[in-house]
């Protein structure tokens, strides 16, 4: 049974159930029974691959995601709630809808994120880039789409209200739709950062990907010049009171001063991109240089010291690469006749639904996002059995925080064991807010108690 076996949340028959069961869905049955009841198998195969990754074991997920044909639907699902989000949870927020809670909704939302997770784990593997075939390139958008809107949060200066959201942010299951709009910035920006690392794994493995991944790259979105902008302005930085807060490890954290010029995973990732892009003798070939994208990319240049070589000692090459640029003409690229793939599947999506969208926001809110109490406790159920509070305690890296204030907390809910507090007032203030989930989740698990126990019988 899942859950059995330290920390184990799938074993390995049922992962290949379910990576086997995973479909495509239409974009107006995002919510409803069947599409929650995929998100909750994606979310058990995210952790379960999270779990192997990160103890080095057999990434078992991995293998039966592409040996069922699957990666290719986890980017058509991970494209269709970006569609959603930006199509029709808009249109939601507009609406006079009061549910009784939005835990469904959030679901939803965070949809988007378990699926980035599942495809920034498994795509560390040059064999899942190959099996997306030509989704690889929908994958290629999905990517640009984000780090342009990373890039455009640091330009408009969002990025305060993205820390002091981070430093605040409680999982709700009951709460107004202004706060969920909140949760969504919050969920946009965490994805936005996990798309960087994707996009390095493709830059990775572009020697087995189709030419036409490597030219939509370069010369399509001018990705080396989009993260030459990462580098000279990261929106995972800020600077405040004199003091640098970086965002690692989803969280932002204070950065001693000692430690200001030492790279992030995230950063290294994004200097690893650009050697790939910029290094590859068949790219250097490709790439259609301008004088704008050559001034842009020697901007790299002042970016690139000693210590930064000590960490990435084969950004030498990429150092000496573009000094030779700076004193002269790049080379013309070779034009020839080639017939490139395009990306199908974001466009196929709101072509399909063209002046749909208010009938499906309708449609959702009606039928999937205000259910009944007795659907709720059986969404709950579901929840406490995907969510196993007790193994996911091990993976935590962080004490817990306060539910309402934030700070380090040391006392928990005793009949949910889900919500942290630091202090007994913290508590009494919550429990308006906290008492219907509390009592969903505390039932939901009796049940599963009761359930195990008659199985063991």
């Amino acid at each position: 049974m899942a859950g059995e076996g330290g920390g184990t949340v799938l074993l390995p028959t049922e992962a290949e159930a379910y990576a086997q069961s995973l479909q495509t869905f239409k974009i107006k049955d995002i919510g409803n029974q069947s599409w929650m009841r995929q998100h909750e198998y994606l979310e058990k195969l995210n952790m379960q691959a999270l779990i192997n990754a990160s103890k080095q074991e057999d990434e078992f997920i991995k293998d039966f995601l592409i040996s069922a044909d699957k990666v290719s639907v986890l980017i058509h699902e991970l494209l269709a709630i970006e569609v959603w989000k930006q199509k029709v949870f808009n249109i939601i927020l507009r609406m006079n809808f009061e549910p009784k809670t939005t835990f469904p909704l959030y679901l939803t939302l965070y949809h988007e994120a378990t699926l980035v997770n599942l495809l920034e784990t498994i795509l560390f593997y040059k064999e899942t880039a190959e099996a997306a075939e030509d989704s690889i390139l929908d994958l290629v958008d999905y990517c640009y789409r984000k780090i342009t809107a990373l890039i455009a949060k640091q330009e408009d200066g969002e990025v305060e209200e993205l820390v002091k959201a981070h430093s605040s942010k409680t999982l709700e299951t009951k709460g107004n739709l202004e706060e969920l709009g909140n949760q969504e910035k919050i969920i946009n920006f965490d994805v936005s950062i996990k798309a960087v690392s994707i996009l390095r794994y493709v830059t990775d493995h572009l020697s087995g990907l189709s030419l036409s991944v490597s030219t939509r790259l370069l010369n399509t979105h001018d990705i080396p010049v989009l993260l030459v902008q990462l580098i000279d302005m990261p929106p995972w930085t800020y600077m405040n009171e004199g003091k640098l807060l970086k965002y690692i490890d989803n969280k932002w954290q204070e950065v001693p001063m000692s430690d200001r010029l030492k790279l992030t995973k995230l950063e290294g990732q994004v200097w690893i991109s650009v050697f790939n892009l910029l290094m590859g003798s068949e790219n250097q070939r490709k790439y259609e240089f301008n004088s704008f994208n050559k001034n842009q990319i020697l901007k790299l240049r002042g970016h690139m010291n000693e210590i930064l070589l000590d960490q990435i000692p084969t950004l030498g090459e990429l150092q000496r690469y573009l000094e030779h640029l700076s004193m002269m003409e790049p080379p013309s690229t070779k034009q020839s006749l080639v017939l490139e793939q395009v990306p199908e599947i974001y466009d196929n999506l709101l072509a399909e639904n063209e002046g749909k969208w208010p009938a499906i926001a309708k449609h959702q809110v009606k039928k999937c996002f205000d259910p009944p109490k007795s659907a709720l406790k059986e969404q709950a159920k579901r929840f406490a059995d995907t969510y196993n509070f007790d193994m996911l305690e091990g993976l935590i890296t962080e004490p817990p925080k306060c539910g309402v204030c934030g700070e380090p907390a040391t006392k928990r809910c005793s009949r949910c064991q889900n919500e942290w507090y630091c202090r007994r007032e913290c508590q009494v203030k919550h429990w308006p807010k906290h008492k219907t989930a509390c009592k969903l989740l505390t039932d939901a698990m009796e049940k599963i108690k009761l359930q195990d126990e008659v199985k063991s019988s």
